[in-house]
């Protein structure tokens, strides 16, 4: 699909509830989320939405072997599917769904993010499948960018993306991570966020096609209208709830980065040790000597290097950070302890979260 594009808006986005205060996008000035004491029932609070659906990736099939499963079926064809029935449903309750992609095409990711940025999206939603060399491994991942504290809307919808993923397509069992996009692309985040900074967006990897039965699921339309009707339930769920603000990107200061394996790397024979090393990892904190404890740093660092948005990255970077303190590294434990905080929000088992008042 040929995207027709108009010159970048210079003008203040609209936001959730349209009660203002500024901050900076790039180069812009834009409105961040405030809260309001009124919300709409979850049922009406599509109606007269913008949402751009982003269906990841595009075009690809002859370029890399990475987002293609075990028995064949590839990434950018089930995000599609997913996108296309998302997309019905919402226009069905009233909103206005602009799609980055209709057909198995490549599109720019700029572009992409610069569709939301133009018409003022009020969310912005890029659908995803992952991939690991580890076949067993199938949760959610859900991605906002850069700093939880300073992109709460998007944390907010975030929350509730976890939630009813997990609950449509997992029984409401098992790990999701909810993490800033910077655990996986250190010092810069994904394109498509960072170049929408200031619209509540999220980057959804709604389970792993590199999972045989996974795959086997995600190639049914039944399951795909699930993942899809999941997607509708959560947005309802954040746009009824209060709004959150989103300030200026890195006001809080930057979490120094912390190099992990990337596309290639992740596929790799040493990346399905990422479970096993974090294992060993806490074994050998029972022994109480300081090479066991530099043996234990070491693999709660590669496990954190190899898979580093999975369900135990959090707990990693937490048991590096008391190591570090106890090495006499202080600063550097302190820089551990905020990437935690900042990067990997916690998301608990059980009933859909209450929007935050």
């Amino acid at each position: 699909m040929h995207l027709v594009r108009k010159p970048l808006l210079q003008k203040p986005m609209r936001q959730r509830r349209r009660n203002p205060s500024l901050f900076l996008l790039g180069g812009f000035c834009v409105i961040c989320c405030t809260p309001q004491s009124q919300s709409p029932e979850a049922g009406q609070s599509l109606e007269g939405r913008v949402i751009v659906l982003d269906p990841g990736h595009g075009g690809t099939g002859d370029t890399d072997d990475y987002r293609v499963g075990p028995a064949g079926e590839r990434e950018e064809w089930v995000n599609l599917r997913v996108a296309l029935l998302l997309q019905e449903m919402l226009e069905a309750r009233g909103a206005r769904v602009l799609m980055t992609r209709t057909e198995d095409v490549s599109v720019d990711l700029r572009e992409r993010a610069e569709l939301a940025v133009e018409h003022q999206a009020d969310v912005f939603l890029s659908i995803h499948h992952n991939a690991t060399a580890d076949p067993a491994v199938n949760f959610p991942i859900i991605y906002f960018h850069g700093n939880a504290s300073e992109n709460q809307a998007s944390v907010e919808l975030g929350r509730h993306l976890a939630h009813r993923i997990r609950e449509a397509l997992f029984a409401g069992q098992g790990p999701v991570s909810l993490v800033s996009d910077h655990v996986i692309f250190p010092g810069s985040g994904t394109a498509v966020l960072r170049h929408s900074y200031g619209i509540p967006g999220v980057i959804a990897e709604a389970s792993f096609f590199t999972n045989p039965e996974e795959e086997r699921r995600l190639k049914d339309p039944a399951y795909n209208r699930r993942e899809a009707e999941a997607y509708v339930a959560a947005l309802e769920d954040f746009f009824a709830g209060t709004s959150l603000p989103i300030t200026e990107r890195y006001s809080t200061g930057q979490v120094p980065r912390f190099d992990v394996f990337q596309e290639a790397e992740r596929m790799s024979e040493e990346a399905k040790l990422w479970k096993e090393n974090y294992a060993q990892a806490l074994a050998l904190l029972e022994t109480p000597s300081p090479e066991a404890r530099g043996r234990a740093y070491d693999l709660f660092t590669l496990s954190a290097r190899s898979f580093p948005d999975s369900w135990v990255a959090r707990d990693c970077h937490r048991h590096r950070a008391q190591l570090l303190e106890q090495m006499g590294r202080r600063e550097e434990a302190e820089q551990e302890r905020r990437r935690v905080e900042e990067f990997y929000v916690p998301v608990p088992e059980g009933s859909n979260p209450a929007p935050i008042q």
